[in-house]
């Protein structure tokens, strides 16, 4: 039996004694008593406690010690059903009903009460919420806006509970919630789980369902992302939101019914993302603030709320440092509070992960924070406003407690499915049966509690991931050479790197081969102090510099190098606390905030200010606003401020001349300008001066080179390249053209190109034709792709075909298998075999080697699977004349795994050619592959 069903199991053996007279008497079991009784840890059985209440299996009573009882016991005795969920009280009688006085959660003003800032920096959107509810006769339709994490999920959820408070919803009436973005690629499918279909309306459609418009009847429909319906879907949504009248996929008559609320939530700019008629039909647009603007009160509330939230998980006490405190504040950016709760909950697990021996309380320092959270300090020492601020509500040491917590809403999507501190618990124990010390359990637990966090937080999180992202700024090609740097630069400095310096390292060389492409070089001083004082830096360098060179066939200069030295220094070393400042201002109401997020986002959150400016405010509040701003940020290297357009051109002299700090302005501000200007401020730390020289001439990252499509009218052609044999040549055309024309059915002319006076081939055809890419034994050296026989052969020259024809806007079919391999098996195969077919068995010859792949997890290049399905087709043909192999080796010397998987897939040739190789030809196999 588990522990949490012994613990269980003890609680429904005692409350089967209870009576109606007793209950007052004996009113529930305490923690220390179970432990005692059990002998269990208190510890662990007031984990597993916790974990019982939450799943509303016993009920938690806040008295001191804290006692539980068995729900089930107390409906017996009252001879009524209990409310779903988790129930906490405070005393007994709040359930039994004989004391009136006793304080409820139902005796609060109203459920918007208990969110943080609401009185304060969410009164407004409270207002309207509110507003919207009682609206009449059924409330009005509304949009919550914001970014990624400032809680519109709860929002929606906090107005859901309000219209029950006010008897405008039945305490039972749905709250149905929608992801839109879960069917994004899939309109017919997304369609028909919002208004159900009849059978057969699409295939697979093979009964009729209803779809959650009728489920969410007299309640309310929760539909997050709704940014991404289709503009079908927002037509039919509209009719319905007009009418209250719908018809399931499949149907043409609009008959049904539903009363339904609905509630929106977006990301985007609901101007730029819906339909101007679709909006039309949502009268309250709410905008949930952002992190970073919410006050000061709320920024400390939150993070006490966040952490009380852990403690009562766990049942202990948690106590805090102030600067633990603020650097958890300074290291929240673009993911705001889902953001933060993440960083809690893994700073707690880490924290409790040390307590498990020796303490009953939970303690955290800012000297146990992970470096990224860390630096949030750094980031907040640049607010010299805000610092002073929560300094104001923070002890030297905050203690939370675990008593007294009360959960907003019964599911949060932020919760993690997992009970983290049971899994750190189970883990420890483990380990430590196993013989491990204490240093080795702490370092392979907070491992496992990095990899549990981020899974569960990669799967909740909205946005698009940062590498969907930074390839919107940066071709594929140069991030999948930034990761191939990113790994020797790992190795050589034997640390692991993050994904903010492969964006800053893939954002650099983009910029590099975009100023080589228009011939513009750098200028840098100290280029010798630099390399003296930096050498291991500068000697990675130089073997990037190679890397490069041999990459994109192009000479990188010495200046290039010491970038890269400062690139790499800068993750070696701890950042400085002087920087300059950035400040970008841009017209409109977000416009300015979107970039800034987009970098904090991809680089982290470097000394960066965002200033909003929509078009009714008076541009002297504007420069009001950007100058105290310049005070508030100023690092001690000066201001680069980043404008749009307009009058905001000409601040720098007067900001310089109020503030006496230096500033220089560059406008025609971009998303890509505002990264360089991270770049280079935070990363390379530059000054000021270069900063402005290198940026004032920039245009974003992408080179002129790039303009390669065809627009001349030239066919495309992939020029093939190989000596005078002409069975060579055949063979090497055959093998492109059969990769070509598995990949795209579009036409593209292979060319067959003797070595012997290559050059003026090469100039008569591209006089015809549009070259796209060119495959053989010599490098033509011209502006298109070169892929080596041995790249072909290998595997990695298909996949780089195959990439150029996508990018060239080429139709593609789906995946078709590598060509290669089976061409050149099915050429070697012919040599070989008398009796068997090779066109016929290359197929399960490819499904065997795949099957090997799948089992032993090991990927196998080109060379090696036709290796491997060369010498498996002549052992069935050995098979076939049964003139098998007899095995001479010691068999106890073969690896009994990999014999056993080499068996497993011999089934498929029994179904599929009814021959089986024997033992020992297997034997023989696994001793090639080993």
């Amino acid at each position: 039996m588990k522990r949490i069903e012994k613990i269980y199991d003890y609680i429904l053996k005692q409350s089967e004694t209870f009576d109606i007279d007793t209950l007052k008497e004996k009113i529930g079991l305490s923690s220390t008593e179970i432990s005692e009784n059990l002998n269990i840890l208190r510890n662990n059985v007031s984990m597993e406690l916790n974990e019982l209440s939450r799943q509303g299996k016993i009920i938690k009573i806040r008295t001191r010690p804290v006692l539980y009882i068995d729900k089930k016991c107390i409906e017996r005795l009252l001879g009524k059903k209990l409310s779903e969920g988790p129930i906490e009280i405070k005393a007994i009688d709040e359930i039994i009903g004989e004391e009136k006085e006793v304080e409820t959660i139902a005796e609060e003003n109203s459920p918007f009460d208990r969110l943080i800032g609401a009185s304060g920096s969410l009164r407004n959107q409270i207002e309207q919420a509110k507003a919207a509810i009682l609206y009449p006769p059924n409330g009005l339709h509304t949009l919550i806006v914001g970014q990624t994490g400032v809680g519109k999920t709860l929002f929606a959820n906090m107005m859901y509970n309000q219209a029950k408070y006010v008897n405008r919803l039945s305490e039972d009436a749905p709250f149905i919630v929608f992801n839109c973005a879960d069917y994004y690629n899939n309109p017919q499918l997304l369609i028909s789980h919002l208004f159900g279909h009849i059978k057969g309306a699409y295939t697979g459609a093979d009964s009729e369902k209803a779809g959650i418009v009728e489920k969410a009847n007299r309640g309310i429909l929760f539909l997050d992302e709704i940014h991404r319906l289709p503009p079908e879907g927002q037509e039919m949504l509209f009719y319905f939101m007009d009418t209250g009248k719908f018809n399931r996929l499949g149907e043409t008559e609009r008959n049904r019914e539903s009363s339904v609320l609905i509630i929106g939530a977006t990301t985007e700019d609901p101007n730029s993302s819906l339909l101007k008629t679709f909006i039309r039909r949502i009268p309250i647009i709410i905008t949930i603030p952002s992190f970073e603007k919410r006050s000061i009160k709320d920024k400390v509330d939150l993070i006490k709320f966040l952490i009380s939230n852990e403690a009562h998980r766990v049942n202990k006490v948690i106590k805090i440092e102030d600067e633990a405190v603020k650097a958890i504040i300074g290291s929240t950016s673009y993911g705001n509070i889902g953001q933060m709760k993440s960083n809690i909950q893994l700073v707690c697990a880490t924290a409790f992960l040390k307590s498990i021996n020796n303490k009953d309380y939970i303690e955290i320092n800012f000297k146990s924070l992970p470096s990224d959270i860390k630096s949030g300090l750094f980031h907040l020492s640049g607010k010299r406003k805000e610092m002073e601020a929560i300094s104001e509500y923070l002890d030297s040491q905050i203690i939370i407690t675990p008593e007294g917590h009360n959960m907003l809403i019964d599911k949060d999507p932020y919760d993690p499915p997992f009970n983290l501190y049971k899994i750190i618990e189970d883990k420890a124990a483990i380990l430590k049966d196993g013989g491990a010390d204490d240093e080795y359990i702490n370092n392979f637990i907070t491992t496992d509690i990095n990899v549990h966090i981020k899974s569960f937080y990669n799967k909740v999180k909205n946005d698009e991931d940062g590498r969907n992202k930074i390839l919107k700024i940066v071709d594929e090609d140069i991030l999948d050479f930034s990761e191939e740097v990113m790994n020797k630069i790992e190795k050589k400095l034997k640390r692991n790197l993050n994904d903010r310096f492969l964006y800053a390292l893939s954002l650099h060389l983009s910029s590099f081969l975009n100023r080589l492409s228009n011939h513009k070089n750098l200028k840098y001083t100290n280029i010798e102090g630099i390399i003296n004082d930096k050498r291991t830096e500068f000697n990675i360098a130089v073997e990037i510099k190679g890397m490069l060179e041999k990459r994109y066939d192009v000479v990188v200069p010495k200046i290039e190098v010491i970038y890269l030295t400062l690139l790499i220094s800068s993750i070696t070393e701890e950042q400085t606390n002087q920087h300059v400042a950035i400040i970008v201002a841009a017209h409109g109401s977000s416009t300015a905030s979107s970039m800034v997020n987009v970098t904090k986002q991809l680089l982290g959150e470097g000394v960066i200010e965002a200033i909003d400016m929509p078009l009714e405010v008076n541009p002297t509040q504007i420069l009001d606003d950007i100058i105290e701003k310049a005070r508030e940020i100023d690092m001690g290297k000066g201001i680069l401020l980043l404008v749009d357009m307009g009058s905001l051109a000409n601040f720098d002299s007067i900001i310089m001349e109020k503030t006496d700090l230096k500033v220089k302005t560059i406008d025609m501000v971009t998303t890509s300008l505002v990264l360089e200007a991270v770049r280079k401020a935070n990363i390379l730390d530059m000054d000021l001066d270069s900063i402005y020289n290198t940026l004032k001439d920039f245009r974003g990252y992408s080179s002129l080179e790039e303009e390669t499509e065809n627009h001349s009218g030239k066919k495309n052609v992939i020029v093939t390249i190989c000596s005078t044999g002409e069975g060579t040549a055949v063979k090497l055309k055959e093998l492109v053209t059969n990769i070509v024309t598995n990949t795209t059915k579009e036409e593209i002319e292979i060319l067959p190109v003797s070595v012997k006076d290559i050059n003026n081939t090469i100039r008569t055809i591209k006089k015809k034709h549009n070259i796209i890419a060119s495959v053989g034994i010599v490098n033509p050296n011209i502006d298109a792709p070169f892929i080596s026989l041995e790249e072909l052969i290998s595997g990695q020259g298909e996949n780089v075909i195959m990439n150029i024809i996508q990018k060239k806007n080429f139709k593609v079919q789906g995946n078709h298998g590598n060509i290669v391999a089976k061409d050149l098996c099915e050429d070697s195969l012919n040599q070989f075999l008398t009796y068997l077919n090779p066109s016929k068995i290359i197929s399960v010859l490819y499904q065997f080697v795949s099957v090997l792949e799948e089992k032993t997890k090991i990927n196998f290049n080109n060379a090696t699977r036709i290796r491997i399905m060369v010498h498996i087709g002549c052992s069935l043909e050995r098979m076939v004349i049964r003139d098998g192999l007899k095995y001479k080796g010691d068999i106890t010397k073969l690896n009994s795994n990999l014999v056993k998987i080499i068996e497993e897939a011999n089934i498929i040739f029994k179904e599929s050619l009814n021959i089986s190789l024997n033992q020992d030809e297997i034997y023989y196999l696994s001793e090639m592959i080993e």
